[in-house]
């Protein structure tokens, strides 16, 4: 079955998100996702909260981790996986939990310093094409997807949100067995899946920094 999930999207339990889990659940309805993953800062501290919440809609369990020289989405984990560790030993750490994982916007000029050679002998599970907030987005989507080809790794989709209205601009599309979370990180796995959606606006990239500027980052679960 075809399944839209933004696996790429971060809450108010971020160091620098703006979104509640609440209002995570209703703009992935609104926008007509069949869910998402949770992919805060270094934290899992919003998972259970969201685990309440679901209901109809499809939660993947994970965590952007902070790696050395690169963000890493661990997705279907249960534990924090320590931050500032190198990229090895990441993913390592994210297999030996049963997750999987994925290199976020890996053409990131100030977010990740990694290189083709060292991803492909890192044994990522997949690699993120489509970002929202990747600049310039065309271009970036483009080398991502030129890369993950060469490399033969599934390509991916999140939107990176950490303000409520980039819900789901960028997404995966899944050819999973079921609704299951299970089905959905084997079809991750199995490189059924395709990116989809576009960038966010001039207007929507100020309005975030904005909010970094002058409001404190959590205050949506205060």
């Amino acid at each position: 079955m075809k399944l839209r999930i933004d696996l790429h999207l971060h809450t108010a339990y971020s160091r620098d998100g703006y979104i509640s889990v609440e209002e995570a659940f209703r703009r992935c309805r609104a926008v007509g996702l069949d869910g998402f993953a949770l992919t805060d800062h270094d934290t899992i501290e919003g998972v259970k909260r969201a685990e309440r919440l679901k209901g109809d809609l499809l939660l993947i369990p994970g965590l952007e981790v902070t790696a050395d020289r690169g963000h890493i989405l661990a997705l279907n984990i249960s534990e924090l996986i320590p931050p500032k560790l190198s990229i090895p030993e990441t993913v390592e750490r994210i297999r030996e939990q049963g997750g999987i994982s994925i290199l976020a916007h890996p053409s990131s000029l100030l977010k990740t310093f990694i290189g083709e050679e060292e991803i492909a002998e890192a044994r990522f599970t997949a690699l993120e094409v489509a970002n929202s907030m990747s600049f310039p987005y065309n271009w970036t989507f483009r080398r991502n997807l030129k890369m993950a080809e060469r490399l033969r790794l599934p390509k991916t989709g999140g939107s990176d949100a950490h303000i409520p209205e980039i819900v789901g601009r960028a997404y995966t599309i899944l050819d999973a067995d079921s609704r299951d979370s299970e089905d959905v990180i084997r079809a991750i796995g199995r490189g059924y899946t395709e990116p989809s959606g576009g960038g966010i606006t001039l207007k929507e990239r100020f309005k975030q920094l904005s909010r970094k500027i002058f409001s404190p980052a959590g205050e949506s679960i205060r």
